[in-house]
């Protein structure tokens, strides 16, 4: 069985990636400082606690478990903070990512698959988001992830590293069988915090900001399951393994649903009131992002088939009444 390092696995978006790859026969080695993860999320591999700063942690790892790749989800990842501290999103995000590269190339791992993000675009009202829509981040965590891509391109040019770059979009929903599920302590992500409101686990939801240029004045995005998103992430690794070269691949669903349209896709599938108030816009917030790319269809035979309101929803909902990590 062949081994994948998993940086961030202990997390939400890795956690569902290591089931998806067990699945499809490989070995998920997680790799995690547990800052933001959980110990009992992983669940289908052995699990290597360490940082991304720590080189001679991550040496250790690669000599020990030897992997064919690298698939890299590590980060900090919220806007709002990264508008306020910066510099740790550049030290983490930035110079943990040139770390873990420069350890992969040194144990002659060439493959590496990259959790990127949309917000590398920007705010760019009106644009159909693709592949060649440029790359404009109007925030510190768009920025460090364009960063994080500018290296494996370098690294791809003078080391021949492989790389697959996944921009994706609002990830949401849980695994059906629940199994492994969406927890942030502090949880910053719409759907739990709205599925927390209902639940009574919360006073009630902050909708930031309703003055947008948009039809009911909040926020659209584009909305992807998150065990659709983790299947792309096996194809990637499947694409390098099959000598592909190096690719971009947006992940959306080129539908978009504003904050309120999801407050009332959860009253729906919950039969509950979301109880909400409205707040303030928050420095940093994108006005509209959806995907208008079709690349990963194409090529990777990429299909969002979970990726309704409904599904994400009830399986969020099913995760949230039924599921807890403890450590």
């Amino acid at each position: 069985m062949k081994n994948v390092l998993v940086t961030g696995g202990a997390g939400y978006i890795g956690s569902h990636a290591c089931k998806v790859l067990k699945a499809a026969g490989y070995m998920p080695v997680t790799y995690d400082n547990l800052s933001t993860g959980w110990s009992d999320a992983v669940k289908f591999g052995p699990f290597e606690q360490g940082d991304l700063s720590d080189r001679a942690r991550l040496d250790e790892v690669f000599a020990k478990h030897q992997p064919v790749a690298v698939m890299h989800f590590a980060a900090f990842s919220q806007v709002g903070e990264s508008m306020r501290d910066p510099g740790m999103y550049w030290r983490n995000n930035v110079v943990g990512s040139l770390t873990l590269v420069e350890a992969a190339v040194a144990a002659g791992c060439l493959d590496f698959v990259f959790s990127s993000t949309c917000a590398t675009y920007g705010d760019q009202d009106g644009v159909v988001l693709d592949e060649d829509t440029p790359q404009v981040p109007i925030n510190a965590y768009g920025a460090s992830k364009k960063a994080v891509e500018e290296i494996l391109s370098n690294f791809g040019e003078s080391h021949g590293l492989r790389s697959v770059i996944f921009r994706y979009f609002n990830v949401a929903g849980a695994d059906p069988d629940g199994e492994v599920g969406e927890f942030h302590q502090p949880e910053t992500h719409l759907i739990p915090l709205m599925l927390d409101a209902i639940d009574g686990k919360r006073a009630g939801l902050t909708v930031f900001g309703t003055d947008y240029d948009t039809p009911d004045g909040t926020c659209i995005r584009d909305y992807v399951h998150v065990m659709d998103l983790v299947d792309a992430h096996v194809a990637g690794v499947e694409w390098l393994a099959a000598g592909k070269g190096s690719r971009v691949f947006n992940l959306g669903t080129g539908t978009g649903f504003s904050v309120l349209e999801v407050i009332e896709h959860s009253r729906a599938v919950t039969n509950r009131e979301v109880p909400y108030e409205v707040g303030a816009r928050r420095p940093g917030d994108c006005v509209k992002l959806v995907s208008g790319s079709v690349r990963a269809g194409q090529e990777l035979g990429w299909k969002p088939e979970r990726s309704t309101l409904e599904s994400m929803i009830t399986d969020a909902w099913r995760w949230h009444q039924n599921g807890h990590y403890d450590g």
